[in-house]
């Protein structure tokens, strides 16, 4: 009985036995009064009890989020990343995408938000060794049709740009047969196939990346500014059906994003900045773990006599796992490369 291990005066203990109390555990599922009652001890001595029946179930140490990172080798799962298909941006991003989240891309056209989408779905069915989950993905377009062109491009020259895969390991792939696309033009049709078409193909084992491209398309075109209420309701109803398909199949979920632009009037300076956020605001913004931004330098802020100066960035608005920083990449033939030495806080 392990009640004859807590540190208490030989009465107590007595008087727990005469309770029929078994286990520490449930002494501590009752109530001082219901203790009090049971053991006809007074007040004091129940709380003395409550305090060594706690104590003798916590253990010898507290551990702290602290001590579990840096012992995150013994349970390497929970610290498992998906690769984003490049080091630099892997290292970046603290390994790449976490299986459990929803991911937030948000940038203007032609950042490279569905290039670097496109070269995750391809990442996601390497092996386990390279950065990839051995499955396939899920894209769903709900705004332009799905860009297959490009995807056979980036397949045909995905040897040059995973130089860290063997070729024959490549070359057994068929990544055509593994991306699943979806179209969802409006709100209903997208929460319809997010919660009954794509659990399907998570549930077998057939994918294990979600890509939504875009979120704010469906969004912006089916409410106006007085309905924003409805339109933050079926928000939280996405997020939290995108969030449970994540959590079940610990399946990383990545959200594109369209922006808001915004000029604002610098006094001091006699300027006008442009500032970019996210659309659809702090409501849709609630719903992610992390949120990423994409941006293209324009011309001028572009270094003279440099002609391989890069013209994208890819900046962390906020991730419970990463500082505020920004990394500098290209997007070519084969894909999307992170800048070696362009991170910055």
């Amino acid at each position: 009985m392990d009640l004859d291990q807590l540190d208490l005066n030989p009465r107590i203990t007595a008087a727990i036995k005469r309770g029929r109390l078994k286990s520490v555990k449930e002494v501590l599922c009752y109530s001082g009064p219901d203790l009090q009652r049971l053991t006809s001890l007074p007040s004091h001595d129940v709380q003395l009890l409550l305090r060594a029946a706690a104590l003798h179930l916590r253990g010898s140490r507290v551990l702290t989020a602290l001590h579990l990172f840096q012992q995150r080798e013994s349970f390497p799962e929970q610290h498992q990343r998906l690769s984003l298909g490049c080091p630099v941006l892997d290292q970046f991003l603290g390994g790449g995408l976490p299986l459990e989240g929803i991911t937030g891309l948000a940038g203007r056209s032609s950042a490279g938000k569905t290039q670097l989408a496109l070269q995750l779905c391809l990442a996601v069915q390497f092996p386990r060794q390279y950065g990839g989950l051995e499955a396939g993905a899920v894209y769903i377009c709900t705004e332009d049709a799905f860009p297959s062109k490009r995807l056979w491009q980036l397949i045909e020259q995905l040897q040059e740009l995973r130089t860290d895969v063997p070729g024959e390991v490549t070359q057994k792939i068929r990544f055509g047969n593994h991306i699943f696309i979806e179209h969802a033009a409006d709100v209903d049709t997208l929460m319809e196939c997010v919660s009954k078409r794509v659990p399907i193909l998570l549930s077998r084992g057939m994918a294990r990346l979600v890509v939504v491209d875009s979120i704010a398309a469906p969004f912006r075109c089916e409410f106006h500014l007085q309905a924003s209420a409805v339109r933050a309701k079926h928000l939280h109803s996405l997020g939290a059906a995108l969030q449970r398909l994540s959590s079940t199949f610990r399946s990383p979920v990545l959200c594109i994003n369209q922006v808001t632009e915004m000029v604002e009037d610098q006094e001091s300076a006699g300027a006008w900045e442009e500032r970019l956020s996210p659309a659809l605001g702090i409501t849709w913004a609630n719903q992610l773990l992390m949120q990423l931004m994409v941006d293209r330098i324009h011309e001028d802020s572009v270094t003279t006599g440099l002609p391989r100066s890069p013209a994208r960035t890819l900046r962390v608005l906020f991730a419970p796992h990463l500082p505020l920083s920004s990394c500098c990449y290209t997007v070519s033939g084969e894909g999307v490369r992170g800048m070696a030495g362009t991170e910055s806080c």
